[in-house]
């Protein structure tokens, strides 16, 4: 079993930096993918990024501005997002998957979400 917690949303400027960070419960966390994925009001849920040991996956829209990393040790993967547009605003949601993979159904826990807002 694997619990996750989101933090770190706000509201940003249009072109300002935030850091999302996804804090995880579980021995074997290590072991798991993270990904990032965004769901804006009245859209569908989209895949944001994801990572697994060293290796990452992003989507295009953020790719050069956003930017995934881990830390084993604190059981937390970051989400630093730069550069950030209007279009990035939506609930931002953590999940962990067995293995990499940007399609959503992929993932068995998810967190709750935090929101982040981009004024332009």
């Amino acid at each position: 079993q694997v619990q996750l917690v989101e933090s770190g949303g706000g509201l940003v400027q249009a072109g300002g930096s935030l850091r999302l960070s996804c804090a995880a419960s579980g021995r074997t966390f290590s072991s798991y993918a993270v990904g990032w994925f965004r769901q804006a009001p009245g859209k569908e849920r989209e895949f944001v990024a994801a990572i697994r040991w060293s290796s990452t996956l992003y989507a295009d829209s953020v790719k050069g501005r956003f930017t995934i990393s881990r830390d084993n040790a604190k059981n937390t993967v970051y989400l630093q997002m730069n550069s950030l547009k209007p279009e990035d605003t939506a609930v931002y949601y953590c999940a962990a998957a067995p293995r990499l993979t940007a399609w959503g159904e992929g993932y068995t826990y998810w967190g709750q979400g935090t929101q982040v807002t981009v004024s332009s």
